[in-house]
């Protein structure tokens, strides 16, 4: 499953992460993920669910923090991100995004 937090803002801020990554820190040199409960954890969605409400807050022009294999895996079959958008840390793949 993955965890959908959508944060009301003057832009709205989509925060995306695999469920088994939640509050867990992934360093790599001077590089330091953390993926923060408060932030990332939202609503529980199904990946059908997860690529529809990436779709539809693409059109809102909405920004995306996006955290884990699954969760780039479907960002990138919804067309918000490409391969090139995604990095790595300790494996660990992410995608900020600014539509």
């Amino acid at each position: 499953m993955v965890f959908v937090n959508i944060i009301k803002s003057y832009r709205d801020v989509v925060a995306i992460c695999d469920s088994d990554l939640i509050g867990k820190t992934f360093e790599q040199g001077k590089k330091q993920l953390f993926v923060k409960e408060s932030f990332y954890k939202g609503e529980e969605k199904t990946p059908e669910e997860v690529r529809k409400i990436m779709q539809d807050m693409k059109k809102e022009d909405a920004t995306f923090n996006i955290v884990g294999e699954q969760s780039t895996e479907i960002a990138l079959k919804a067309g918000i991100i490409t391969k090139s958008h995604i990095k790595k840390i300790q494996e660990i793949p992410f995608a900020l995004v600014l539509l």
